[in-house]
């Protein structure tokens, strides 16, 4: 199996990112971290650990609590790839996330973004 760079990049030093894309369009860190928590199982104080210990994404997804079930429900396309289509299970959670936040950015409700 390949592997990615992103699976050993610190997901401390991308989340600024998601953070930066979400409030260049009028959105909060809190959505963010929200968004993070609902897909993960992370608690809050256990994201801000796990930023704290800057682990890379391949740790930050196997040390998920819970990932969330109804994530299979995200679909579309990230990075000019079907994200329901992605057979490596990682970058597909990865891919999943960055679709989340895309969701986000372009105004859509939370309500719809954790696919209540």
């Amino acid at each position: 199996m390949t592997t990615h760079r992103i699976y050993k990049m610190s997901f401390s030093r991308v989340y600024p990112n998601y953070i930066a894309k979400a409030e260049k369009k009028g959105r909060t860190k809190s959505e963010v971290d929200e968004i993070i928590c609902w897909l993960t199982g992370y608690t809050q104080d256990e994201l801000e650990t796990q930023l704290e210990k800057q682990v890379d994404f391949e740790t930050f997804f196997a040390e998920a609590p819970r990932l969330n079930p109804n994530r299979v429900l995200i679909k579309g396309v990230v990075c000019g790839v079907r994200v329901e289509e992605i057979e490596d299970p990682l970058m597909q959670n990865i891919r999943y996330l960055d679709k989340l936040i895309d969701e986000l950015a372009k105004g859509k409700s939370m309500e719809k973004i954790l696919r209540k």
